[in-house]
């Protein structure tokens, strides 16, 4: 079996994509602890609701920026390939 170069830079492209999107765990796990922990702060103290709220999807905004970054970076491993003759 013979493998040309820009194959072999393929066959990396698409690990490296499925590599990229093992950042999208972190956040939605993250999330879901940071969800929970919301649902028990209004439930110790319901009349800092939307204070706790709103905190707590700050929150998330930031996380999710992980998952995002790993997903942009699998889409260019995937689409934008450099070394195309």
């Amino acid at each position: 079996m013979n493998i040309s170069g820009q194959e072999f830079i393929q066959a990396m492209s698409a690990i490296g994509a499925g590599i990229a999107m093992i950042a999208g765990v972190g956040p939605g796990v993250g999330q879901g602890i940071a969800a929970g922990h919301g649902a028990s702060a209004v439930g110790r103290n319901p009349g800092a609701k939307s204070d706790i709220t709103s905190t707590m999807l700050l929150g998330q905004a930031v996380a999710e920026t992980t998952g995002l970054y790993g997903f942009a970076v699998a889409i260019i491993l995937m689409f934008v390939q450099p070394f195309k003759g």
